[in-house]
């Protein structure tokens, strides 16, 4: 170990000792850790694996009066007035979707050294609390997973001029950067498998009509469905949980006992159908084929293993931390969007 790395680890390390660990300038450092884009970057690496050696821990607070950033990024899961101890704020907990959600965040902000904030906005109070910790700046943006059609928090980010990507399209157009899956294509695939499967006698459990991808979702579905000479097919609108997945099918099953395929608009509400189908003495796929949409850890927990459509949520959530990122780093860029193809994902009950 070198007389320098030596002196380093012994005390507490200054930017002063990775300097020299790494043979650059004290300013040199100071602008590789500040994320300064006109450094080479092959002394970027030397910094960073100095900065490696000899522990050096960057202070936050001098940092933040530097880059006038606070360091973290808010995960804001925000709706359109439900009660904050209601079932919307309560399925941020329970739903797989949310907890996807955070899994791909985390992974793309652990190389930065970030962390996210998590903030629940889904009642007025919540969202105005949500908004001036943003106003603030105790977060240098947001990551919005908006659950309801009406919901007023992107177009108050934009007025308030916090940098903001969207999990999902907004229903009105708005001049903010999304990422979203093709939710009408995963319909499409879902309905050409029941068909090819030879069901002819198909119901669907739609999502909430409020949520713009539950609406994409059926479209596609049902459009799908018209071209294979399918033109009306019932269905039964829950609010995605396994227990409303239980009551669609149940009241479905009611008005249409011969059922022979059923579409869910995620892996929980198809859950749900594979128990009643199941109370109800109807084998899965013999009698009935079912599908669901997420491929989410719902669609392997029971018997049989779900077929579903895959959404890649790790994957968009990653891509809508990267996106805000570069808006932080880049602010003049202007709105984009990046759309995400589903893929069927063929188990056992299909």
């Amino acid at each position: 170990m070198s007389e320098v790395l030596r002196s380093a680890v012994n005390r507490s390390t200054t930017l002063e000792d990775v300097a020299r660990v790494a043979g650059v300038s004290r300013a040199t450092v100071s602008r590789v850790i500040n994320g300064i884009r006109n450094v080479d970057p092959a002394i970027q690496e030397s910094v960073r694996l100095a900065i490696a050696s000899t522990g050096y821990v960057p202070n936050g607070a001098a940092r933040s009066l530097v880059t006038r950033r606070a360091g973290s990024l808010a995960l804001v899961v925000s709706g359109s007035g439900a009660e904050a101890d209601g079932p919307a704020g309560g399925e941020v907990f329970t739903d797989p979707f949310f907890g996807r959600v955070v899994s791909g965040v985390f992974q793309a902000l652990r190389p930065q050294g970030l962390h996210p904030v998590l903030m629940l906005a889904d009642a007025p109070e919540a969202r105005e609390q949500a908004l001036a910790y943003l106003r603030q700046g105790n977060a240098d943006g947001a990551m919005v997973v908006s659950t309801h059609a009406e919901d007023p928090m992107p177009a108050l980010l934009l007025e308030a001029g916090v940098p903001a990507v969207l999990f999902g399209r907004p229903d009105r157009p708005l001049p903010i950067s999304c990422v979203d899956l093709a939710n009408r294509d995963g319909g499409r695939l879902a309905a050409d498998h029941l068909h090819a499967r030879g069901c002819r006698r198909v119901v669907t459990i739609a999502g909430p009509s409020g949520v713009r991808a539950a609406r994409d979702r059926l479209a596609g579905f049902h459009d799908a469905m018209a071209r294979h000479g399918l033109p009306y097919l019932p269905h039964a609108e829950a609010d995605f949980t396994q227990a409303g997945g239980e009551r669609a099918i149940t009241r479905l099953l009611i008005e249409h006992p011969d059922t022979d395929g059923v579409f869910a608009a995620n892996d929980l509400m198809a859950q749900g159908a594979l128990a009643v189908l199941r109370d109800h003495g109807r084998r899965v796929p013999e009698d009935v084929a079912v599908v669901g949409f997420d491929d989410s850890s719902a669609a392997t927990a029971g018997r049989p293993l779900l077929t579903t459509v895959r959404q890649p949520v790790e994957e968009m959530a990653a891509e809508m931390t990267r996106i805000l990122l570069d808006h932080i780093a880049r602010p003049e860029r202007g709105a984009t969007s990046v759309i995400f193809e589903p893929s069927l994902v063929v188990r056992q009950s299909a």
